[in-house]
């Protein structure tokens, strides 16, 4: 027992230890977003993989033990859209091991995220991150990355004007499909997981620039023929229907001005097997937010597959609270939240083996909640533990 208490604290030196044995005792779990819930369960994780989960376990003696009364368990939760560009993250090769694990606590961690998909950032700082902490050396999620986001020609958002000099010269604006394709094998060549195309390109306020679809198209045949998802930032329609005719696969928000995404374009989407994250904290001053809502509540609805995601990083203020309260306002359930958060993208990325359901032979990342969100949407913020490879990578008292 005494094992398991430092395990709570997550005190630096413990969650660099690499040991990844781990039994959550008499909690309630939910397998997966379509299972019902097994009560006064323990779930035994060895070498970070689910070994056992039922209410009649037998543990392994001397194994570090989580008394979970009154705890919800979950598969680890995904944020499949952050971004790692605040000024915080720059250097972060060099930077110190707990300044960089805190920062991860309270940007992602703490809310539950055992898997993030970073979807544009400096590569040099992302993916050094990510090398320290999957060395050990720093305590934190699983990170895919997009790399730096690929622009339409001479059409920058005018939100990341403001960035240094130097850090504008290295976003790509192809002006051919070769330049695009250029710009895509220079990501990968840095470390990226995922392409991301701005399909629609907010110039100004009310004036969005949609990319060339030969570009778009170029951009994603080459992340393709890597393995690569393909999301993108389509604003309007234009930019959405670049984004469906080129191939992409996951739209990284809902489109935001709506006039002419109607449900023969959703269907179109869905046939065509894209994947969208509303992002709906985004919008929500916006005036058009129900509108937006009943967007994503139609995809949902005929069937297109949602994943969970913030924008935390362009949003610096890192409460999840709101895009929750937004996804239960748009009639999305518990379980359709969970799947969002847990199977949608396990599936989406090709891990489904290995992530998004609590069962043996699953990873040992797990989301556990001090309330039942099935009663209460806003229950899903209420996080407390968050576990990677069997080991507590944040916690809350």
């Amino acid at each position: 027992m005494r094992i398991a208490f430092l395990l709570l604290l997550c005190l630096p030196a413990l969650c660099k230890v690499s040991a990844q044995d781990l039994a959550i005792v008499d909690a309630k779990v939910y397998p997966s977003p379509e299972a019902q819930a097994v009560n006064h369960a323990t779930i035994l994780i060895r070498g970070g993989k689910i070994m056992a989960v039922g209410e009649h376990v037998v543990l392994p003696h001397g194994i570090a033990t989580l008394p979970c009364t009154g705890c919800v368990v979950f598969a680890g939760f995904w944020n499949t859209h952050v971004h790692f560009m605040e000024a915080k993250w720059v250097d972060a090769a060099h930077q110190p091991a707990e300044k960089l694990a805190q920062q991860l606590r309270e940007m992602l961690t703490l809310s539950g995220f055992t898997t993030v998909v970073d979807t544009a950032s400096f590569p040099d700082n992302t993916v050094a991150l990510r090398r320290r902490i999957e060395s050990g050396e720093v305590v934190g999620p699983r990170i895919y990355t997009a790399g730096v986001g690929i622009f339409p020609p001479h059409a920058l958002p005018y939100y990341v004007k403001d960035l240094p000099p130097e850090e504008l010269a290295q976003l790509p604006q192809p002006d051919t499909p070769a330049e695009a394709v250029a710009a895509v094998q220079k990501n990968i060549a840095a470390g990226s997981d995922i392409v991301k195309l701005f399909t629609g390109s907010i110039v100004a306020p009310g004036h969005i620039v949609p990319m060339p679809l030969a570009i778009a198209t170029a951009a994603a045949a080459a992340g393709h023929e890597h393995g690569q998802l393909v999301f993108a930032h389509p604003s309007d329609l234009a930019g959405t229907r670049v984004a469906m005719e080129s191939g992409v696969d996951v739209l990284a928000h809902s489109p935001e001005a709506l006039e002419g995404i109607d449900d023969t374009l959703l269907r179109q989407m869905i046939a065509r097997h894209m994947a969208m994250i509303p992002t709906l904290k985004l919008f929500s001053q916006d005036s058009n937010i129900a509108e937006i809502r009943s967007v994503v509540f139609k995809f949902h609805q005929y069937g297109g597959q949602l994943m969970f995601g913030t924008d935390t990083g362009f949003l610096t203020d890192y409460s999840v609270t709101e895009e929750y309260r937004q996804l239960a306002l748009a009639g999305l359930t518990f379980r359709d939240v969970l799947a969002m958060l847990t199977t949608n993208p396990a599936e989406r990325f090709h891990v489904n083996k290995e992530k998004g359901r609590v069962a043996p032979g699953m990873a040992g990342d797990l989301t556990v909640l001090s309330s039942d969100p099935a009663t209460d949407s806003l229950a899903f913020t209420q996080v407390r533990y968050t576990i990677r490879g069997g080991k507590v990578i944040a916690s809350k008292p």
